[in-house]
């Protein structure tokens, strides 16, 4: 037996609780994971709140992000007792995720634990700046070098922001924070933002071009304040998109990329090819400040799971949530 998070739908409605499952009711994997931690996530909170349509079947059981210990394996990659983690791959949306102690998976879905993170600085990281990394290496990518100018992040205070802001500054890049919550200006300081402005200066409707001002951005609000942000970026700068928390719309015009050469690059963490997702680990392994982890991220039990993910939603919840599986 084993403990999890659980969400169903039935003629009694939508609900999560906790529950005791046999291992014998985990889905279909090759691959079987003793859970050490796992995540909260926006979608998380979408998915056992019911707010979203995120949960694609039922009963599920939530969380896009594990780590652990495999613990039986028909994969030709693993082997039991090696460390592993997971993000994306439709996990705790159409497949059992990760706020459970254990997990059974496909093999092809799981990426070797970098040996400088333990399970909850993995966790730390998780989607969210495994996300953040992958913006970070679009910008690289593309061509914006730490010397052509600011780089806004959108939703600063949240994980993806978090992260960004930190791997951007250890990069030597000028970091500017949006955020809603200006009593977070000394944590945003703290993990290497310059300056820090207010969310409702990209919030609301805005002109179809403003004012150049930056080289680069990581957004994850979507809606208007992706279109100002697009709007406000310097010739031939880049703009990564990878967030709705605002809204999944985007009211804006061809303008910024037709009369700057701005660049909007689009980043998906689910389906990224593993390739990909193993460059972005070593990347985060080799630039991230682990120091700055415990700034960042908290850490609550499995049990705390559900009551959380309401305050998530609110935007109550600064940084990351790590969940102890065991505790």
């Amino acid at each position: 037996m084993f403990k999890a998070v659980v969400i169903e739908k039935d003629d009694q409605g939508y609900r999560s609780s906790l529950q005791e499952l046999d291992e014998s009711q985990l889905p279909e994997g090759d691959v079987t994971v003793k859970v050490s931690h796992s995540t909260l996530n926006y979608k998380d909170g979408l998915a056992i709140t019911g707010k979203g349509p995120v949960v694609r079947k039922f009963p599920m059981v939530p969380g896009i992000d594990l780590v652990g210990e495999v613990e039986e394996s028909s994969h030709p990659d693993y082997k039991v007792g090696d460390p592993v983690l997971l993000n994306g791959w439709g996990v705790g949306e159409g497949h059992w995720g990760g706020l459970a102690q254990k997990a059974r998976v496909k093999g092809d879905w799981l990426v070797p634990l970098p040996s400088k993170f333990t399970p909850a600085q993995a966790m730390s990281i998780g989607t969210a700046g495994y996300t953040a990394m992958l913006c970070v290496l679009a910008l690289e990518h593309q061509g914006v070098k730490p010397e052509d100018g600011e780089i806004l992040v959108t939703g600063a205070a949240g994980g993806v922001g978090s992260v960004a802001i930190s791997l951007l500054s250890h990069l030597g890049y000028q970091v500017v924070a949006a955020t809603g919550r200006p009593d977070d200006a000394d944590y945003l300081k703290s993990l290497g933002a310059v300056d820090i402005i207010e969310r409702s200066q990209l919030s609301e409707p805005g002109k179809p071009l403003a004012k150049e001002r930056w080289a680069g951005a990581v957004d994850v609000v979507g809606s208007h304040t992706l279109a100002n942000v697009c709007a406000s970026t310097r010739y031939r700068g880049v703009v990564t998109a990878c967030g709705l928390a605002g809204g999944m719309d985007f009211p804006s015009t061809v303008a910024p990329f037709i009369l700057r050469g701005v660049t909007l690059v689009g980043i998906d963490s689910v389906m990224c090819p593993r390739e990909e997702r193993l460059e972005a680990w070593q990347r985060l392994a080799k630039d991230l400040d682990i120091t700055k982890l415990e700034a960042i991220s908290q850490e609550v039990a499995l049990s705390e799971a559900i009551p959380m993910a309401e305050k998530l939603l609110k935007g109550e919840v600064r940084g990351r949530l790590v969940v102890d599986v065991n505790a």
